[in-house]
């Protein structure tokens, strides 16, 4: 085998992370059937992405079983995943999609809920948290859920933004067929599901770049590696001004660890110029924060 043979992803990396994968797809897919069936369909909401577009058809034509339009209508997306994302994903997300549907169809539950927001609010924070939960997994339940992953992978596009600018189609379709008021509940239910999604996705598994500029460089380094046990990189530098050579580190750390770090820097050096930024993802086998896609 060549050195640029590409090595076959493995289709489940292990039986625990197995059971793992499917205890958080099956759960997000309960917690999705609840917030439709009580939620959305009572009250007469939508939602966006496949969802969406499957509720609305199912409203024009009840008739239709809800579960059934979400799978005819996902298999356009699974022939996009077949051919961009790895074999592991596109299986999970067919049982993913096999699940919601299940689920959609079984799992009835009456909420007594009447206030219309806070109707729209608990909805999408019930389907945001189900849908992240299922992408938290080696796979997804389809839908924008797979559109979603492809763009983060190739493009770097947060999932948050993807299903915010697709649900725009959604809202077009609700704003011709049904009221105002009708495509501002969509709209809240739409926008706290994506949020809720970057949360459950994203969570504690955060990730901060750090910049370190301080004369005690050396020291600080070895307390990174050896307490917060994190890769340090020293970067060459020369101070604008002063114009004297200086050393900056560069280190990426949990959100859970920043703490700890900004405790270490400033007992070793009060007045250290630290630099903190947000990360979109991070790829690594110790650091890397994105699910098995």
């Amino acid at each position: 085998m060549s050195a640029k043979a590409k090595i076959p992803q493995a289709l489940f990396l292990s039986w625990p992370r197995l059971l793992a994968d499917l205890l958080l797809i099956n759960t997000g897919s309960v917690l999705c059937a609840i917030g439709i069936n009580g939620i959305l369909l009572p009250h007469h909401f939508v939602t966006g992405g496949i969802t969406g577009l499957a509720l609305l058809i199912h409203n024009q034509i009840p008739v239709l079983n809800l579960g059934l339009l979400y799978v005819l209508l996902n298999i356009p997306l699974f022939i996009m995943a077949w051919m961009a994302v790895g074999r592991r994903f596109f299986v999970y997300s067919i049982i993913g999609t096999l699940s919601l549907s299940l689920a959609l169809t079984f799992i009835h539950v009456e909420i007594p809920l009447d206030d219309q927001l806070l109707s729209a609010l608990l909805a999408g924070l019930v389907t945001g948290a189900g849908a992240g939960l299922a992408l938290r997994s080696s796979g997804s339940q389809g839908g924008l859920d797979i559109l979603s992953v492809m763009l983060l992978k190739r493009f770097s596009i947060s999932i948050d933004r993807t299903v915010l600018a697709m649900s725009i189609m959604v809202l077009l379709f609700v704003g011709l067929s049904y009221s105002l008021e009708a495509l501002l509940y969509t709209l809240v239910v739409i926008f706290v599901s994506a949020k809720v999604v970057g949360i459950v996705v994203t969570g504690l598994s955060q990730r901060k770049a750090v910049f370190i500029i301080s004369p005690e460089w050396q020291r600080i380094s070895q307390e990174i590696l050896k307490d917060i046990r994190r890769g340090v990189t020293v970067l060459d530098a020369q101070g604008g001004y002063s114009g004297r050579p200086e050393k900056i580190l560069y280190t990426v750390v949990a959100l859970t660890e920043l703490g700890d770090l900004k405790r270490l820097i400033t007992t070793i050096d009060p007045d250290t110029f630290v630099v903190i930024s947000d990360t979109m993802e991070v790829i690594n086998y110790r650091i890397g924060n994105q699910p098995h896609w």
